[in-house]
C-alpha cells in the first residue's frame, strides 16, 4: 500500500514538474516571438494577446483598472503584431483572423461588466480588433486573388 502512494506521489510530481516547464512566462513568449520567424509569429503573439486578454479580465475582477487598462493595450500590440506577421508571411492568416475576432467579441462580453467610464478603452480594443480581423478576410479573399 505504501509503495502504490509513494509511486502515485511521485508520479503526480513528475507531471506537476513537466506542466510548469511548458508554461512559459510572459517575458519569456515575447521575447521568443520577437525572435521567431516570421511564419511562427503570428501564434506565437496571438497567444500573447490572448494571455492578456484574460490577466485584462482578472485585474478588472480585482479593481485594479489602470493596470487592466495597460493589459488591453498589450492585447491590441500583440493582436496587430500577429495580423503584420500573418500578412508579411502569408500564413496562419485564418487561425489569426478567427482568434482576433474571438477576443474582439470577449472584449465586447468584457466591456459590459465594467463601469461607464472604464469602457471606452476596452471598447476601442474591440474595435481595433474586429478591423483587424476585417483586414485578414480582405487579405485572404479580396480582389487581386
Amino acid at each position: 500500500m505504501r509503495k502504490t502512494l509513494l509511486a502515485i506521489t511521485i508520479l503526480v510530481a513528475a507531471v506537476a514538474v513537466s506542466l510548469a516547464a511548458k508554461e512559459q512566462s510572459l517575458q519569456e513568449l515575447i521575447a521568443r516571438a520577437d525572435a521567431a520567424a516570421i511564419r511562427d509569429q503570428p501564434a506565437l503573439y496571438i497567444d500573447i494577446a490572448e494571455r492578456q486578454l484574460k490577466t485584462a479580465d482578472e485585474l478588472y475582477n480585482q479593481g485594479k483598472v489602470e493596470e487592466a487598462r495597460a493589459a488591453v493595450g498589450d492585447v491590441v500590440t500583440y493582436s496587430e503584431k500577429a495580423h503584420d506577421a500573418a500578412v508579411q508571411s502569408g500564413k496562419r492568416l485564418k487561425p489569426t483572423e478567427i482568434a482576433s475576432r474571438k477576443m474582439s467579441h470577449r472584449l465586447r462580453d468584457l466591456k459590459h461588466t465594467l463601469n461607464f467610464e472604464d469602457q471606452a478603452p476596452v471598447e476601442a480594443a474591440a474595435d481595433r480588433l474586429e478591423s483587424l480581423a476585417q483586414d485578414l478576410l480582405n487579405h485572404m479573399f479580396g480582389k487581386g486573388k
